[in-house]
């Protein structure tokens, strides 16, 4: 599903420059999940947005279900977001003026998706985070834990092939985290979907098939 080789990432030049990634490869096996581990600065962060194509690395290629993301120009890259990435920011990201249902089927609207399948879609996936009593309500009526879950129904509202979760958990308790980590972990095998989510918390690692680490821009 997912194949990263030799990625390399500087920011700046000269003396003062950061070398976010140091020639990080490795492989992801469809349909798992997978734990990206480090302290703050490691790199996380930069990883997975080379990966998602929202920046491009100075060398090194990526594969995402056959397509070479580094290849890809603009448009390519949108169409990359819309076909098989998703993102969870952990910042939610939701859009204040519309209900839980419009915040996921906004990526379905964007797609054109009928409305009548469009609905049905929308009804699915708010069952599957717990919320389908709260589709009418707006993000500032409802708690971070369930603005989290509107997000992850909205990631894969478009049937991504893969997850991306950057911090999902950060502006969680450690209980609503771990629910939010745990319907990560139920989505991963009831959609199929293959999930890399980056965490600090141990606890977490623990419900991942697999945790890769990375520190100062290298894996360990």
């Amino acid at each position: 599903m997912l194949s990263v080789r030799d990625i390399h990432r500087r920011f700046g030049a000269g003396p003062a420059a950061v070398h976010a990634l140091r020639g990080v490869s490795f492989d992801v096996r469809p349909g798992t999940m997978v734990a990206l581990v480090g302290r703050s600065g490691s790199g996380k962060t930069t990883l997975l947005n080379v990966i998602g194509g929202l920046d491009r690395p100075d060398s090194g290629t990526v594969h995402i279900d056959g397509t070479d993301v580094t290849a890809l120009d603009e448009d390519g890259l949108s169409r990359l977001r819309r076909e098989k990435v998703s993102y969870v920011f952990q910042t939610f990201g939701l859009i204040p003026v519309l209900s839980a249902a419009e915040n996921v089927g906004a990526p379905l609207r964007l797609a054109r998706v009928a409305p009548a399948e469009r609905e049905r879609r929308v009804q699915l996936l708010l069952s599957l985070v717990g919320l389908a009593d709260h589709a009418e309500q707006r993000p500032t009526e409802l708690s971070g834990g369930q603005q989290q879950r509107v997000a992850i129904a909205r990631a894969l509202a478009g049937s991504p092939r893969l997850l991306i979760a950057d911090e999902p958990t950060g502006q969680l308790d450690a209980e609503t985290g771990l629910a939010v980590m745990a319907l990560i972990r139920g989505v991963v095998e009831s959609e199929g979907v293959t999930a890399l989510v980056s965490t600090h918390d141990p606890v977490m690692m623990a419900l991942a098939d697999r945790v890769i680490t990375i520190h100062d821009g290298q894996l360990d």
